[in-house]
């Protein structure tokens, strides 16, 4: 078997390593339940696609000399197990495991508005969106200062990091899956000590309007059930103080 790494979007071709011959038949297919792909037969002058396997549509090439499937356009997905069946006087497989990966997008380091800092440090959050199959880490100039993986699918990944403000080293976030990576450098200067402070009375403002508004509608909701429990009570109690007319 021999692994495949793609990114999502791009083409890649499956070679079979083999030169068809009149007689042979290459069949191609995808997945646990070996859909069929594709078909090479050259005594019944077949080259074909298949159209009938979901998600392949207008995707798939064939390499009418070698019987090479190219999946162009590829998506995540896609990933999984590609079979080739050479079958001549003797029958050969060719067994492909592709993993697709996302694209990835730049990291986004922001100051963090809900840890302490002190008056000489800043406290940053690196961040990134909807992503799978990643790491996330921090760097001081080429050293690794703390990292984060996820598997999962489509989650949100932070990581923090304190500096001072005066701090000259060089600060970068880096995203990263097994073939590919995308790097934000840290500008303190701009991050710490210039639009920072603004935003992040903006964010906790934000924020604590949030808050305020939950809890005056907890409060309201709680005066509600009060005044509905106390009418409730005056009303039983005139009841039973009311004489029976007879």
């Amino acid at each position: 078997m021999k692994s495949v790494s793609v990114t999502e979007g791009d083409s890649v071709t499956l070679q079979t390593d083999a030169e068809i011959k009149k007689d042979d038949l290459i069949l191609w297919r995808f997945g646990a339940e070996d859909s069929p792909l594709a078909e090479v037969n050259r005594s019944a002058q077949i080259i074909s696609a298949s159209e009938s396997t979901k998600g392949f549509e207008d995707r798939l090439h064939l390499d009418p000399r070698t019987g090479s499937l190219t999946v162009r356009n590829i998506r995540t997905d896609h990933s999984g197990i590609f079979k080739a069946q050479i079958i001549r006087n003797k029958m050969i497989r060719k067994v492909f495991n592709v993993s697709v990966y996302a694209r990835l997008s730049y990291p986004v380091i922001r100051r963090d508005c809900f840890s302490s800092s002190s008056s000489s440090s800043c406290s940053l959050l690196c961040s990134v969106v909807n992503v799978s199959h990643v790491t996330l880490s921090w760097y001081k100039g080429n050293s690794l200062l703390s990292s984060i993986s996820v598997s999962d699918l489509n989650i949100s990944l932070s990581l923090h990091l304190e500096v001072e403000y005066q701090d000259k080293n060089t600060y970068s976030c880096v995203i990263n899956n097994p073939i590919r990576n995308q790097t934000t450098h840290l500008n303190i200067t701009e991050v710490c000590q210039i639009h920072s402070d603004s935003e992040c009375v903006c964010c906790c403002d934000a924020t604590k309007a949030v808050i305020q508004l939950v809890i005056s509608a907890l409060v309201g909701v709680a005066i509600v059930v009060v005044l509905g429990f106390e009418i409730t009570s005056r009303k039983a109690e005139q009841k039973r103080r009311t004489p029976v007319l007879r």
